[in-house]
């Protein structure tokens, strides 16, 4: 059943880290369900559903975030479920997912110094294919997937362009390059291996790089820079260098303006600082 809702997921044009973010979810429901009562799933019931709820605040104490992450992902196997006439009715509504109250601090928790300090310890120890990998992340504010499915046709070095073809929701869009960044691709480029791949980051091997050998770097050298928190301080940064909302919102890919209004709020530190005064 789990292979179908994979290519469900994957027909609908899910992104890789959602369809194994839901299948995950639901695995795991799937493990309760059978450890709950020792029967095989046959379909989802309303019960079941609130009682795996009441299981993961009061027995797992997971927060509201991971707890409406797992009933998205019933959610959506509910949808398929309906859709294989395995069932014929929704049992999860919107009504169950937890309110949070919307994050009032900016989410940027790192310094320029912070990111500047991480860049130079993958430039020293990583080489340059890596350290043109976390430039561009950090001065264009792409995704680790955007970032690494960039293709050599992509770039444009002369009008310092990048052209971001798969990003979420399989928007496209213009990302722009500073000196850094320009810098750090040529670089690269004088030595990238020779391979028939047209991706513009490749493996010693000529082959495409997986997310997890970057995310290994990330952790590497660093216990708070992540791929996300370096998006996070992109739009910090760029915010704080006179750059208007809207033009934030096109270049990081945000389908809707609040989603970068957020980085307009003082970040925690300061609160806390202001908090001390008191």
């Amino acid at each position: 059943m789990l292979s179908n809702f994979k290519i469900y997921l994957i027909e609908e044009g899910k992104s890789e880290n959602t369809v194994k973010s839901y299948c995950r979810h639901v695995n795991q429901y799937l493990k309760w369900y059978y450890d709950s009562f020792g029967m095989k799933f046959n379909k989802l019931y309303r019960e079941n559903v609130l009682e795996f709820k009441s299981y993961l605040y009061n027995v797992k104490n997971q927060n509201a975030k991971t707890i409406n992450a797992k009933l998205s992902a019933l959610a959506k196997f509910n949808e398929f479920l309906i859709a294989e006439g395995i069932q014929d009715k929704i049992v999860i509504t919107k009504k169950d997912i937890i309110k949070i109250q919307a994050q009032s601090t900016n989410p940027t928790d790192i310094s320029k110094k912070d990111v500047e300090k991480f860049r130079q310890q993958v430039l020293e120890n990583e080489g340059i294919r890596n350290y043109a990998i976390v430039t561009i992340m950090t001065y264009c504010g792409t995704r680790i997937s955007e970032t690494l499915n960039i293709k050599l046709s992509d770039i444009n070095l002369t009008t310092r362009e990048i052209i971001i073809r798969q990003g979420k929701g399989n928007k496209q869009r213009i990302v722009y390059m500073n000196d850094k960044v320009v810098n750090a691709i040529k670089e690269y480029l004088k030595e990238r291996k020779e391979t028939d791949l047209d991706y513009l980051f490749v493996s010693n091997k000529g082959n495409k790089i997986d997310r997890t050998v970057i995310n290994k770097v990330f952790n590497k050298y660093s216990a708070r820079i992540t791929p996300h928190k370096l998006r996070h301080y992109f739009c910090t940064n760029t915010l704080e260098n006179g750059f208007s909302i809207h033009e934030v919102a096109y270049l990081a890919g945000h389908s809707n303006v609040h989603t970068t209004l957020i980085y307009t709020n003082p970040t925690e530190n300061i609160i806390k600082e202001k908090i001390n005064r008191l």
